[in-house]
């Protein structure tokens, strides 16, 4: 089972099991949704009535820890830490593994130095391990680890729930490639015709040059035949010439 139909299964089970509760009972959903070692979407379990519901409750702290696991990283938790419940060891791997999947959207070229502050990692090994193990053969990353440079060159990374106000910027950051893209085909056509008209100019040139060859060939054939034949004396016919004009 591919990754992105293993997702959907699993969002569709939580979304039905939070549909089902409310209130306080929803804080076990909500954790284990947010434990779960395949799932990295929570867009639509926010988007679940009885969950957007908790909003302003007593237990509103639960949506607060979905959210942080839809749009935030382990930076986010480290500074709200003291209004959020305690993680649990599973839901760390999870926040830190999100936090590479954010850090790979905006560089594909994340320096050791980073990743070790932004994943609270101490040193170089602890932190090849986690992107190896935890993020390359989960399969949300793909990507080679520079020791000499020290730095991860992502290939490819899962996409993250987008982020309140993020759906317009990338409308416009497509619009704008798709502006680009539009101009880039005009040129690419302007070329093609210029280079038919080129190809068509070349034709004709060489053209007139297979005429012109083709006249001289016939011109210097006739010379030839001309030459050919022109009338000759023979030898004897030149003595009796010669004979008849000294009488």
């Amino acid at each position: 089972m591919d990754i992105e139909q293993n997702q959907a299964e699993l969002i569709d089970n939580f979304v039905k099991q939070a549909s089902a509760q409310k209130g306080t009972a929803l804080g076990s959903v909500i954790l284990e949704a947010t434990s779960h070692p395949s799932l990295f979407a929570f867009s639509e379990i926010l988007a679940v009535p009885t969950v957007a519901e908790l909003e302003g409750t007593e237990n509103s702290v639960y949506l607060k820890v979905l959210q942080l696991f839809a749009h935030g990283t382990w930076s986010d938790y480290r500074s709200n830490c003291s209004s959020l419940p305690q993680l649990v060891p599973d839901q760390v791997l999870k926040l830190k593994q999100l936090t590479v999947l954010t850090l790979a959207e905006t560089n594909k070229v994340l320096p050791y130095d980073e990743l070790m502050m932004e994943l609270d990692v101490m040193n170089v090994r602890e932190l090849e391990d986690f992107l190896i193990n935890e993020c390359m053969y989960a399969g949300i990353v793909r990507g080679k680890l520079d020791q000499l440079r020290r730095c991860f060159e992502i290939q490819f990374a899962a996409g993250r729930d987008l982020r309140p106000g993020q759906l317009g910027s990338m409308i416009q950051t497509l619009s704008n490639w798709l502006g680009t893209s539009d101009n880039l085909l005009v040129s690419i056509q302007e070329k093609i015709k210029w280079a038919d008209t080129m190809s068509e100019l070349d034709k004709k040139h060489r053209k007139e040059v297979e005429d012109r060859v083709e006249e001289v060939k016939k011109s210097v054939s006739v010379k030839k035949l001309q030459t050919v034949s022109r009338p000759k004396l023979s030898s004897e016919g030149s003595r009796i010439s010669t004979l008849n004009l000294v009488e």
